[in-house]
């Protein structure tokens, strides 16, 4: 991609990557970390659900403080902030599920949290599009937006393999397979390209929950027993490996799309 100075007034950079197989697959596997990370400091380190959320609430805001700061995508900061939203969420739901509040009702607030987010952001900005996060506002949307992705995917994801019944496996079929169906309509042209990352990026959640807990959790819950500390090393250090790659290839870096209006008042501002 070639440079272009950021003190230009109708250039800045996306502050969140570009959507590549590489952000899928790091993602995937930070919401897996998301899943098992929040297992293993609540029942293996024995912290208890409260007090790991506030811990783990803390680095998030740190995290996102760095983030902020960045003023365009830097990988190692973002990704910090993706595993760390990711396990905050996930901590979310089951500190509800511990009060009492069901899955399917965790499922449904969530829902309704994520299109009142999507709405009021719609409402500002006018658009939904991941490729025009330059402002703080719109990374404050986007944030939120994420959060509410993860906490959701985690109480779609634990209804389908432990209310209904599906297990993990079959679970985590199911998700993958509304996946690649939204993929497909998506290539076919017949589906907005927002509406599609946004769908597949909440989908992605609850797979890598059950991916998360079919490796980790013991074989008479029906997974392979590799224990949350394993598991969790596994993907964080495929994550570092992954991020490390996007620093060294500037990969995932793009040049804000700004919008058509802002376009006219930058041109109609320099021809003044």
């Amino acid at each position: 991609m070639t440079a272009v100075a950021l003190g230009r007034a109708d250039t800045a950079y996306n502050r969140v990557p570009k959507v590549t197989v590489d952000f899928w697959l790091i993602k995937l596997m930070a919401v897996t970390v998301g899943e098992t990370a929040a297992d293993y400091m609540n029942l293996d380190l024995e912290l208890g659900l409260v007090k790991t959320a506030w811990i783990l609430s803390g680095l998030l805001i740190v995290a996102l403080t760095v983030q902020f700061a960045q003023k365009r995508y830097v990988p190692w900061s973002y990704w910090i902030s993706v595993v760390l939203i990711s396990i905050v969420g996930t901590l979310i739901t089951d500190n509800l599920e511990k009060m009492g509040v069901s899955f399917l009702t965790s499922t449904i607030l969530f829902s309704l949290l994520l299109a009142v987010t999507f709405a009021i952001w719609h409402g500002f900005e006018r658009t939904l599009s991941i490729h025009s996060i330059y402002t703080t506002r719109r990374e404050v949307f986007y944030w939120l937006a994420i959060l509410f992705t993860f906490a959701l995917g985690t109480a779609a994801g634990d209804l389908g393999a432990e209310i209904i019944g599906l297990g993990f496996v079959y679970t985590g079929l199911v998700f993958g397979t509304v996946i690649a169906v939204i993929a497909a309509v998506y290539y076919a042209g017949w589906m907005n390209g927002i509406l599609a990352f946004w769908l597949a990026y909440i989908l992605t959640r609850p797979l890598g929950a059950c991916l998360g807990d079919f490796l980790s959790q013991g074989h008479k819950y029906g997974g392979l027993g590799f224990g949350t500390v394993i598991t969790s090393y596994i993907f964080l250090g495929c994550i570092a490996a992954v991020v490390l790659y996007m620093t060294m290839t500037r990969d995932g870096e793009e040049i804000a799309q700004k919008d058509a209006l802002e376009k006219k008042a930058i041109q109609e501002a320099q021809e003044a």
